[in-house]
């Protein structure tokens, strides 16, 4: 059921994206004949998740370019110059959409007005399915990657719009996008396993902000970020002090950096612990809202959430292989801190 919950901004630009949708010209990258050989289509993505699973449902059909890389933090990205003319530029522009690239929506406004295509992955996603957390003050969380589950409805917005951008390839796209959901079914059937191995007074994960609500719902954990829905926000001291309360009180051996934020609060939180005399270090860092390196297992949407689902089992006492599902990883995690009984 809708809620008051969208914003003016938000609205503006899903009705401008709905009337400047994809379009039957030739021109647009789906007009040539079948058997007509032609340049890759030039993708632009806001954040590596998404830039990844349009390469692996596009293939060679696509050249994809990431905007923000790693450690970028997309709720505060402002676009450059570069952006603004690669999107510009491009066939099509896919971004998360759920206020999480809020600092872009005037390029997304721009660009679709002029008649280039821009595309929310996010757009398939059933409202039952999203979040609205009292503290996100009436908005969605965007962070839906963190559920592989839901990710793969977005899958499936990315096969729909390359159908629609280059239909001669259809076939491919939707062999691409089903094999690719297999890997993702394969993942989170590995997080029900090793997560549910952490000890039930356990179940607790503690993080720089809020971007980990869809992971919590579906492995069923209580999660508990310093900071609001955006990194804008700021944590006080009694944000502070309430959490080492909860620490204390649940007795948490381990709390959570993350890629994209700074670890300064989450060390004010081992420091008041151990203040307390409470056992408690950093399990490890977490990928929130971007990727590892380029190249690397990490940098990719499946690495991503490997590292961090085998992260969190092992530093809160459960059971999981050091290098993960694939046996990728490239570091090892940290071993397992058992809770006391």
């Amino acid at each position: 059921m809708p809620t008051p919950l969208r914003t003016s901004a938000i609205i503006l630009l899903g009705l401008v994206l709905s009337a400047c949708g994809p379009a039957s010209d030739p021109s647009a990258g789906g007009g040539a004949d079948a058997g007509e050989s032609k340049a890759p289509l030039a993708i632009v993505a806001t954040t590596g998740m998404i830039a990844d699973t349009v390469r692996a449902v596009a293939g060679e059909h696509a050249q994809v370019t990431a905007l923000m890389g790693p450690g970028v933090d997309p709720h505060l990205y402002k676009p450059t110059r570069a952006d603004i003319a690669a999107v510009n530029a491009a066939d099509a522009t896919f971004y998360n959409g759920l206020l999480l690239e809020g600092k872009m929506t005037d390029l997304f406004v721009r660009a679709a007005t002029s008649g280039r295509k821009v595309f929310a992955v996010t757009e398939l996603i059933d409202e039952a399915r999203l979040l609205e957390p009292e503290q996100f003050q009436g908005h969605y969380d965007p962070h839906v990657w963190m559920d592989p589950g839901t990710w793969l409805v977005c899958v499936d917005a990315v096969r729909e719009q390359m159908t629609l951008l280059d239909p001669a390839h259809g076939e491919e796209y939707a062999a691409n996008a089903a094999a690719y959901k297999d890997q993702l079914a394969e993942l989170d059937a590995y997080a029900l396993q090793v997560l549910a191995s952490v000890p039930q007074r356990s179940r607790v994960l503690v993080t720089a902000h809020d971007a980990f609500n869809y992971f919590g719902d579906r492995y069923t954990y209580e999660v508990v970020g310093i900071q609001g829905i955006s990194t804008e926000s700021e944590a006080g001291v009694r944000d502070i002090e309430r959490i080492v309360s909860l620490i204390a009180e649940r007795d948490i051996r381990a709390v959570f950096t993350e890629s994209t934020v700074s670890r300064r609060n989450v060390e004010a939180l081992v420091a008041g612990a151990r203040a307390r005399g409470q056992d408690c270090s950093i399990g490890g860092s977490l990928f929130s809202d971007a990727m590892g390196a380029p190249g690397t297992y990490e940098g990719t949407y499946v690495g991503m959430i490997d590292h961090n689902i085998t992260t969190i089992a092992r530093a809160l006492g459960g059971d999981a292989p050091p290098k993960g599902l694939n046996g990728r990883l490239a570091t090892q995690t940290a071993a397992p801190t058992r809770a006391a009984p």
